[in-house]
């Protein structure tokens, strides 16, 4: 297994884990009824720049076998900036329940990858 593989592989295992942390730290201010708060926004955003890094080694590891695997990764890639984007427009709950909503989403996604992934 090439260097670029394994960097591609433990950083899936590191997304899965850091995307369900996000999932219940958000949902945990969503129903105590608060905001969202800084260290939860830039958190979010390292989601986004590991997804992306993630992402990028993967392509520069070969394409996979199974093209369902980079179906998931572009997904990944492209929803949650976008979700990250299309809240920053609305009220705090609304903020809180989407980001948090787009944490588990994701969390299934990265794990449909790498079940796809052999």
């Amino acid at each position: 297994m090439s260097a670029l593989a394994l960097l591609h592989r433990q950083l899936a295992f590191a997304l899965i884990l850091y995307a369900a942390v996000l999932g219940v730290w958000g949902a945990y201010q969503y129903f105590r009824h608060r905001r969202l708060s800084g260290g939860f926004r830039s958190s979010y955003l390292l989601l986004v720049a590991l997804t992306g890094l993630q992402g990028l080694a993967g392509l520069a590891a070969g394409l996979p076998h199974n093209l369902l695997h980079l179906v998931y990764g572009i997904f990944a890639v492209v929803f949650l900036p976008g979700l990250y984007f299309y809240t920053a427009r609305g009220g705090k709950d609304r903020e809180a329940a989407f980001l948090t909503a787009a944490c588990w989403v994701v969390e299934v996604a990265y794990l449909r990858g790498l079940m796809t992934a052999h």
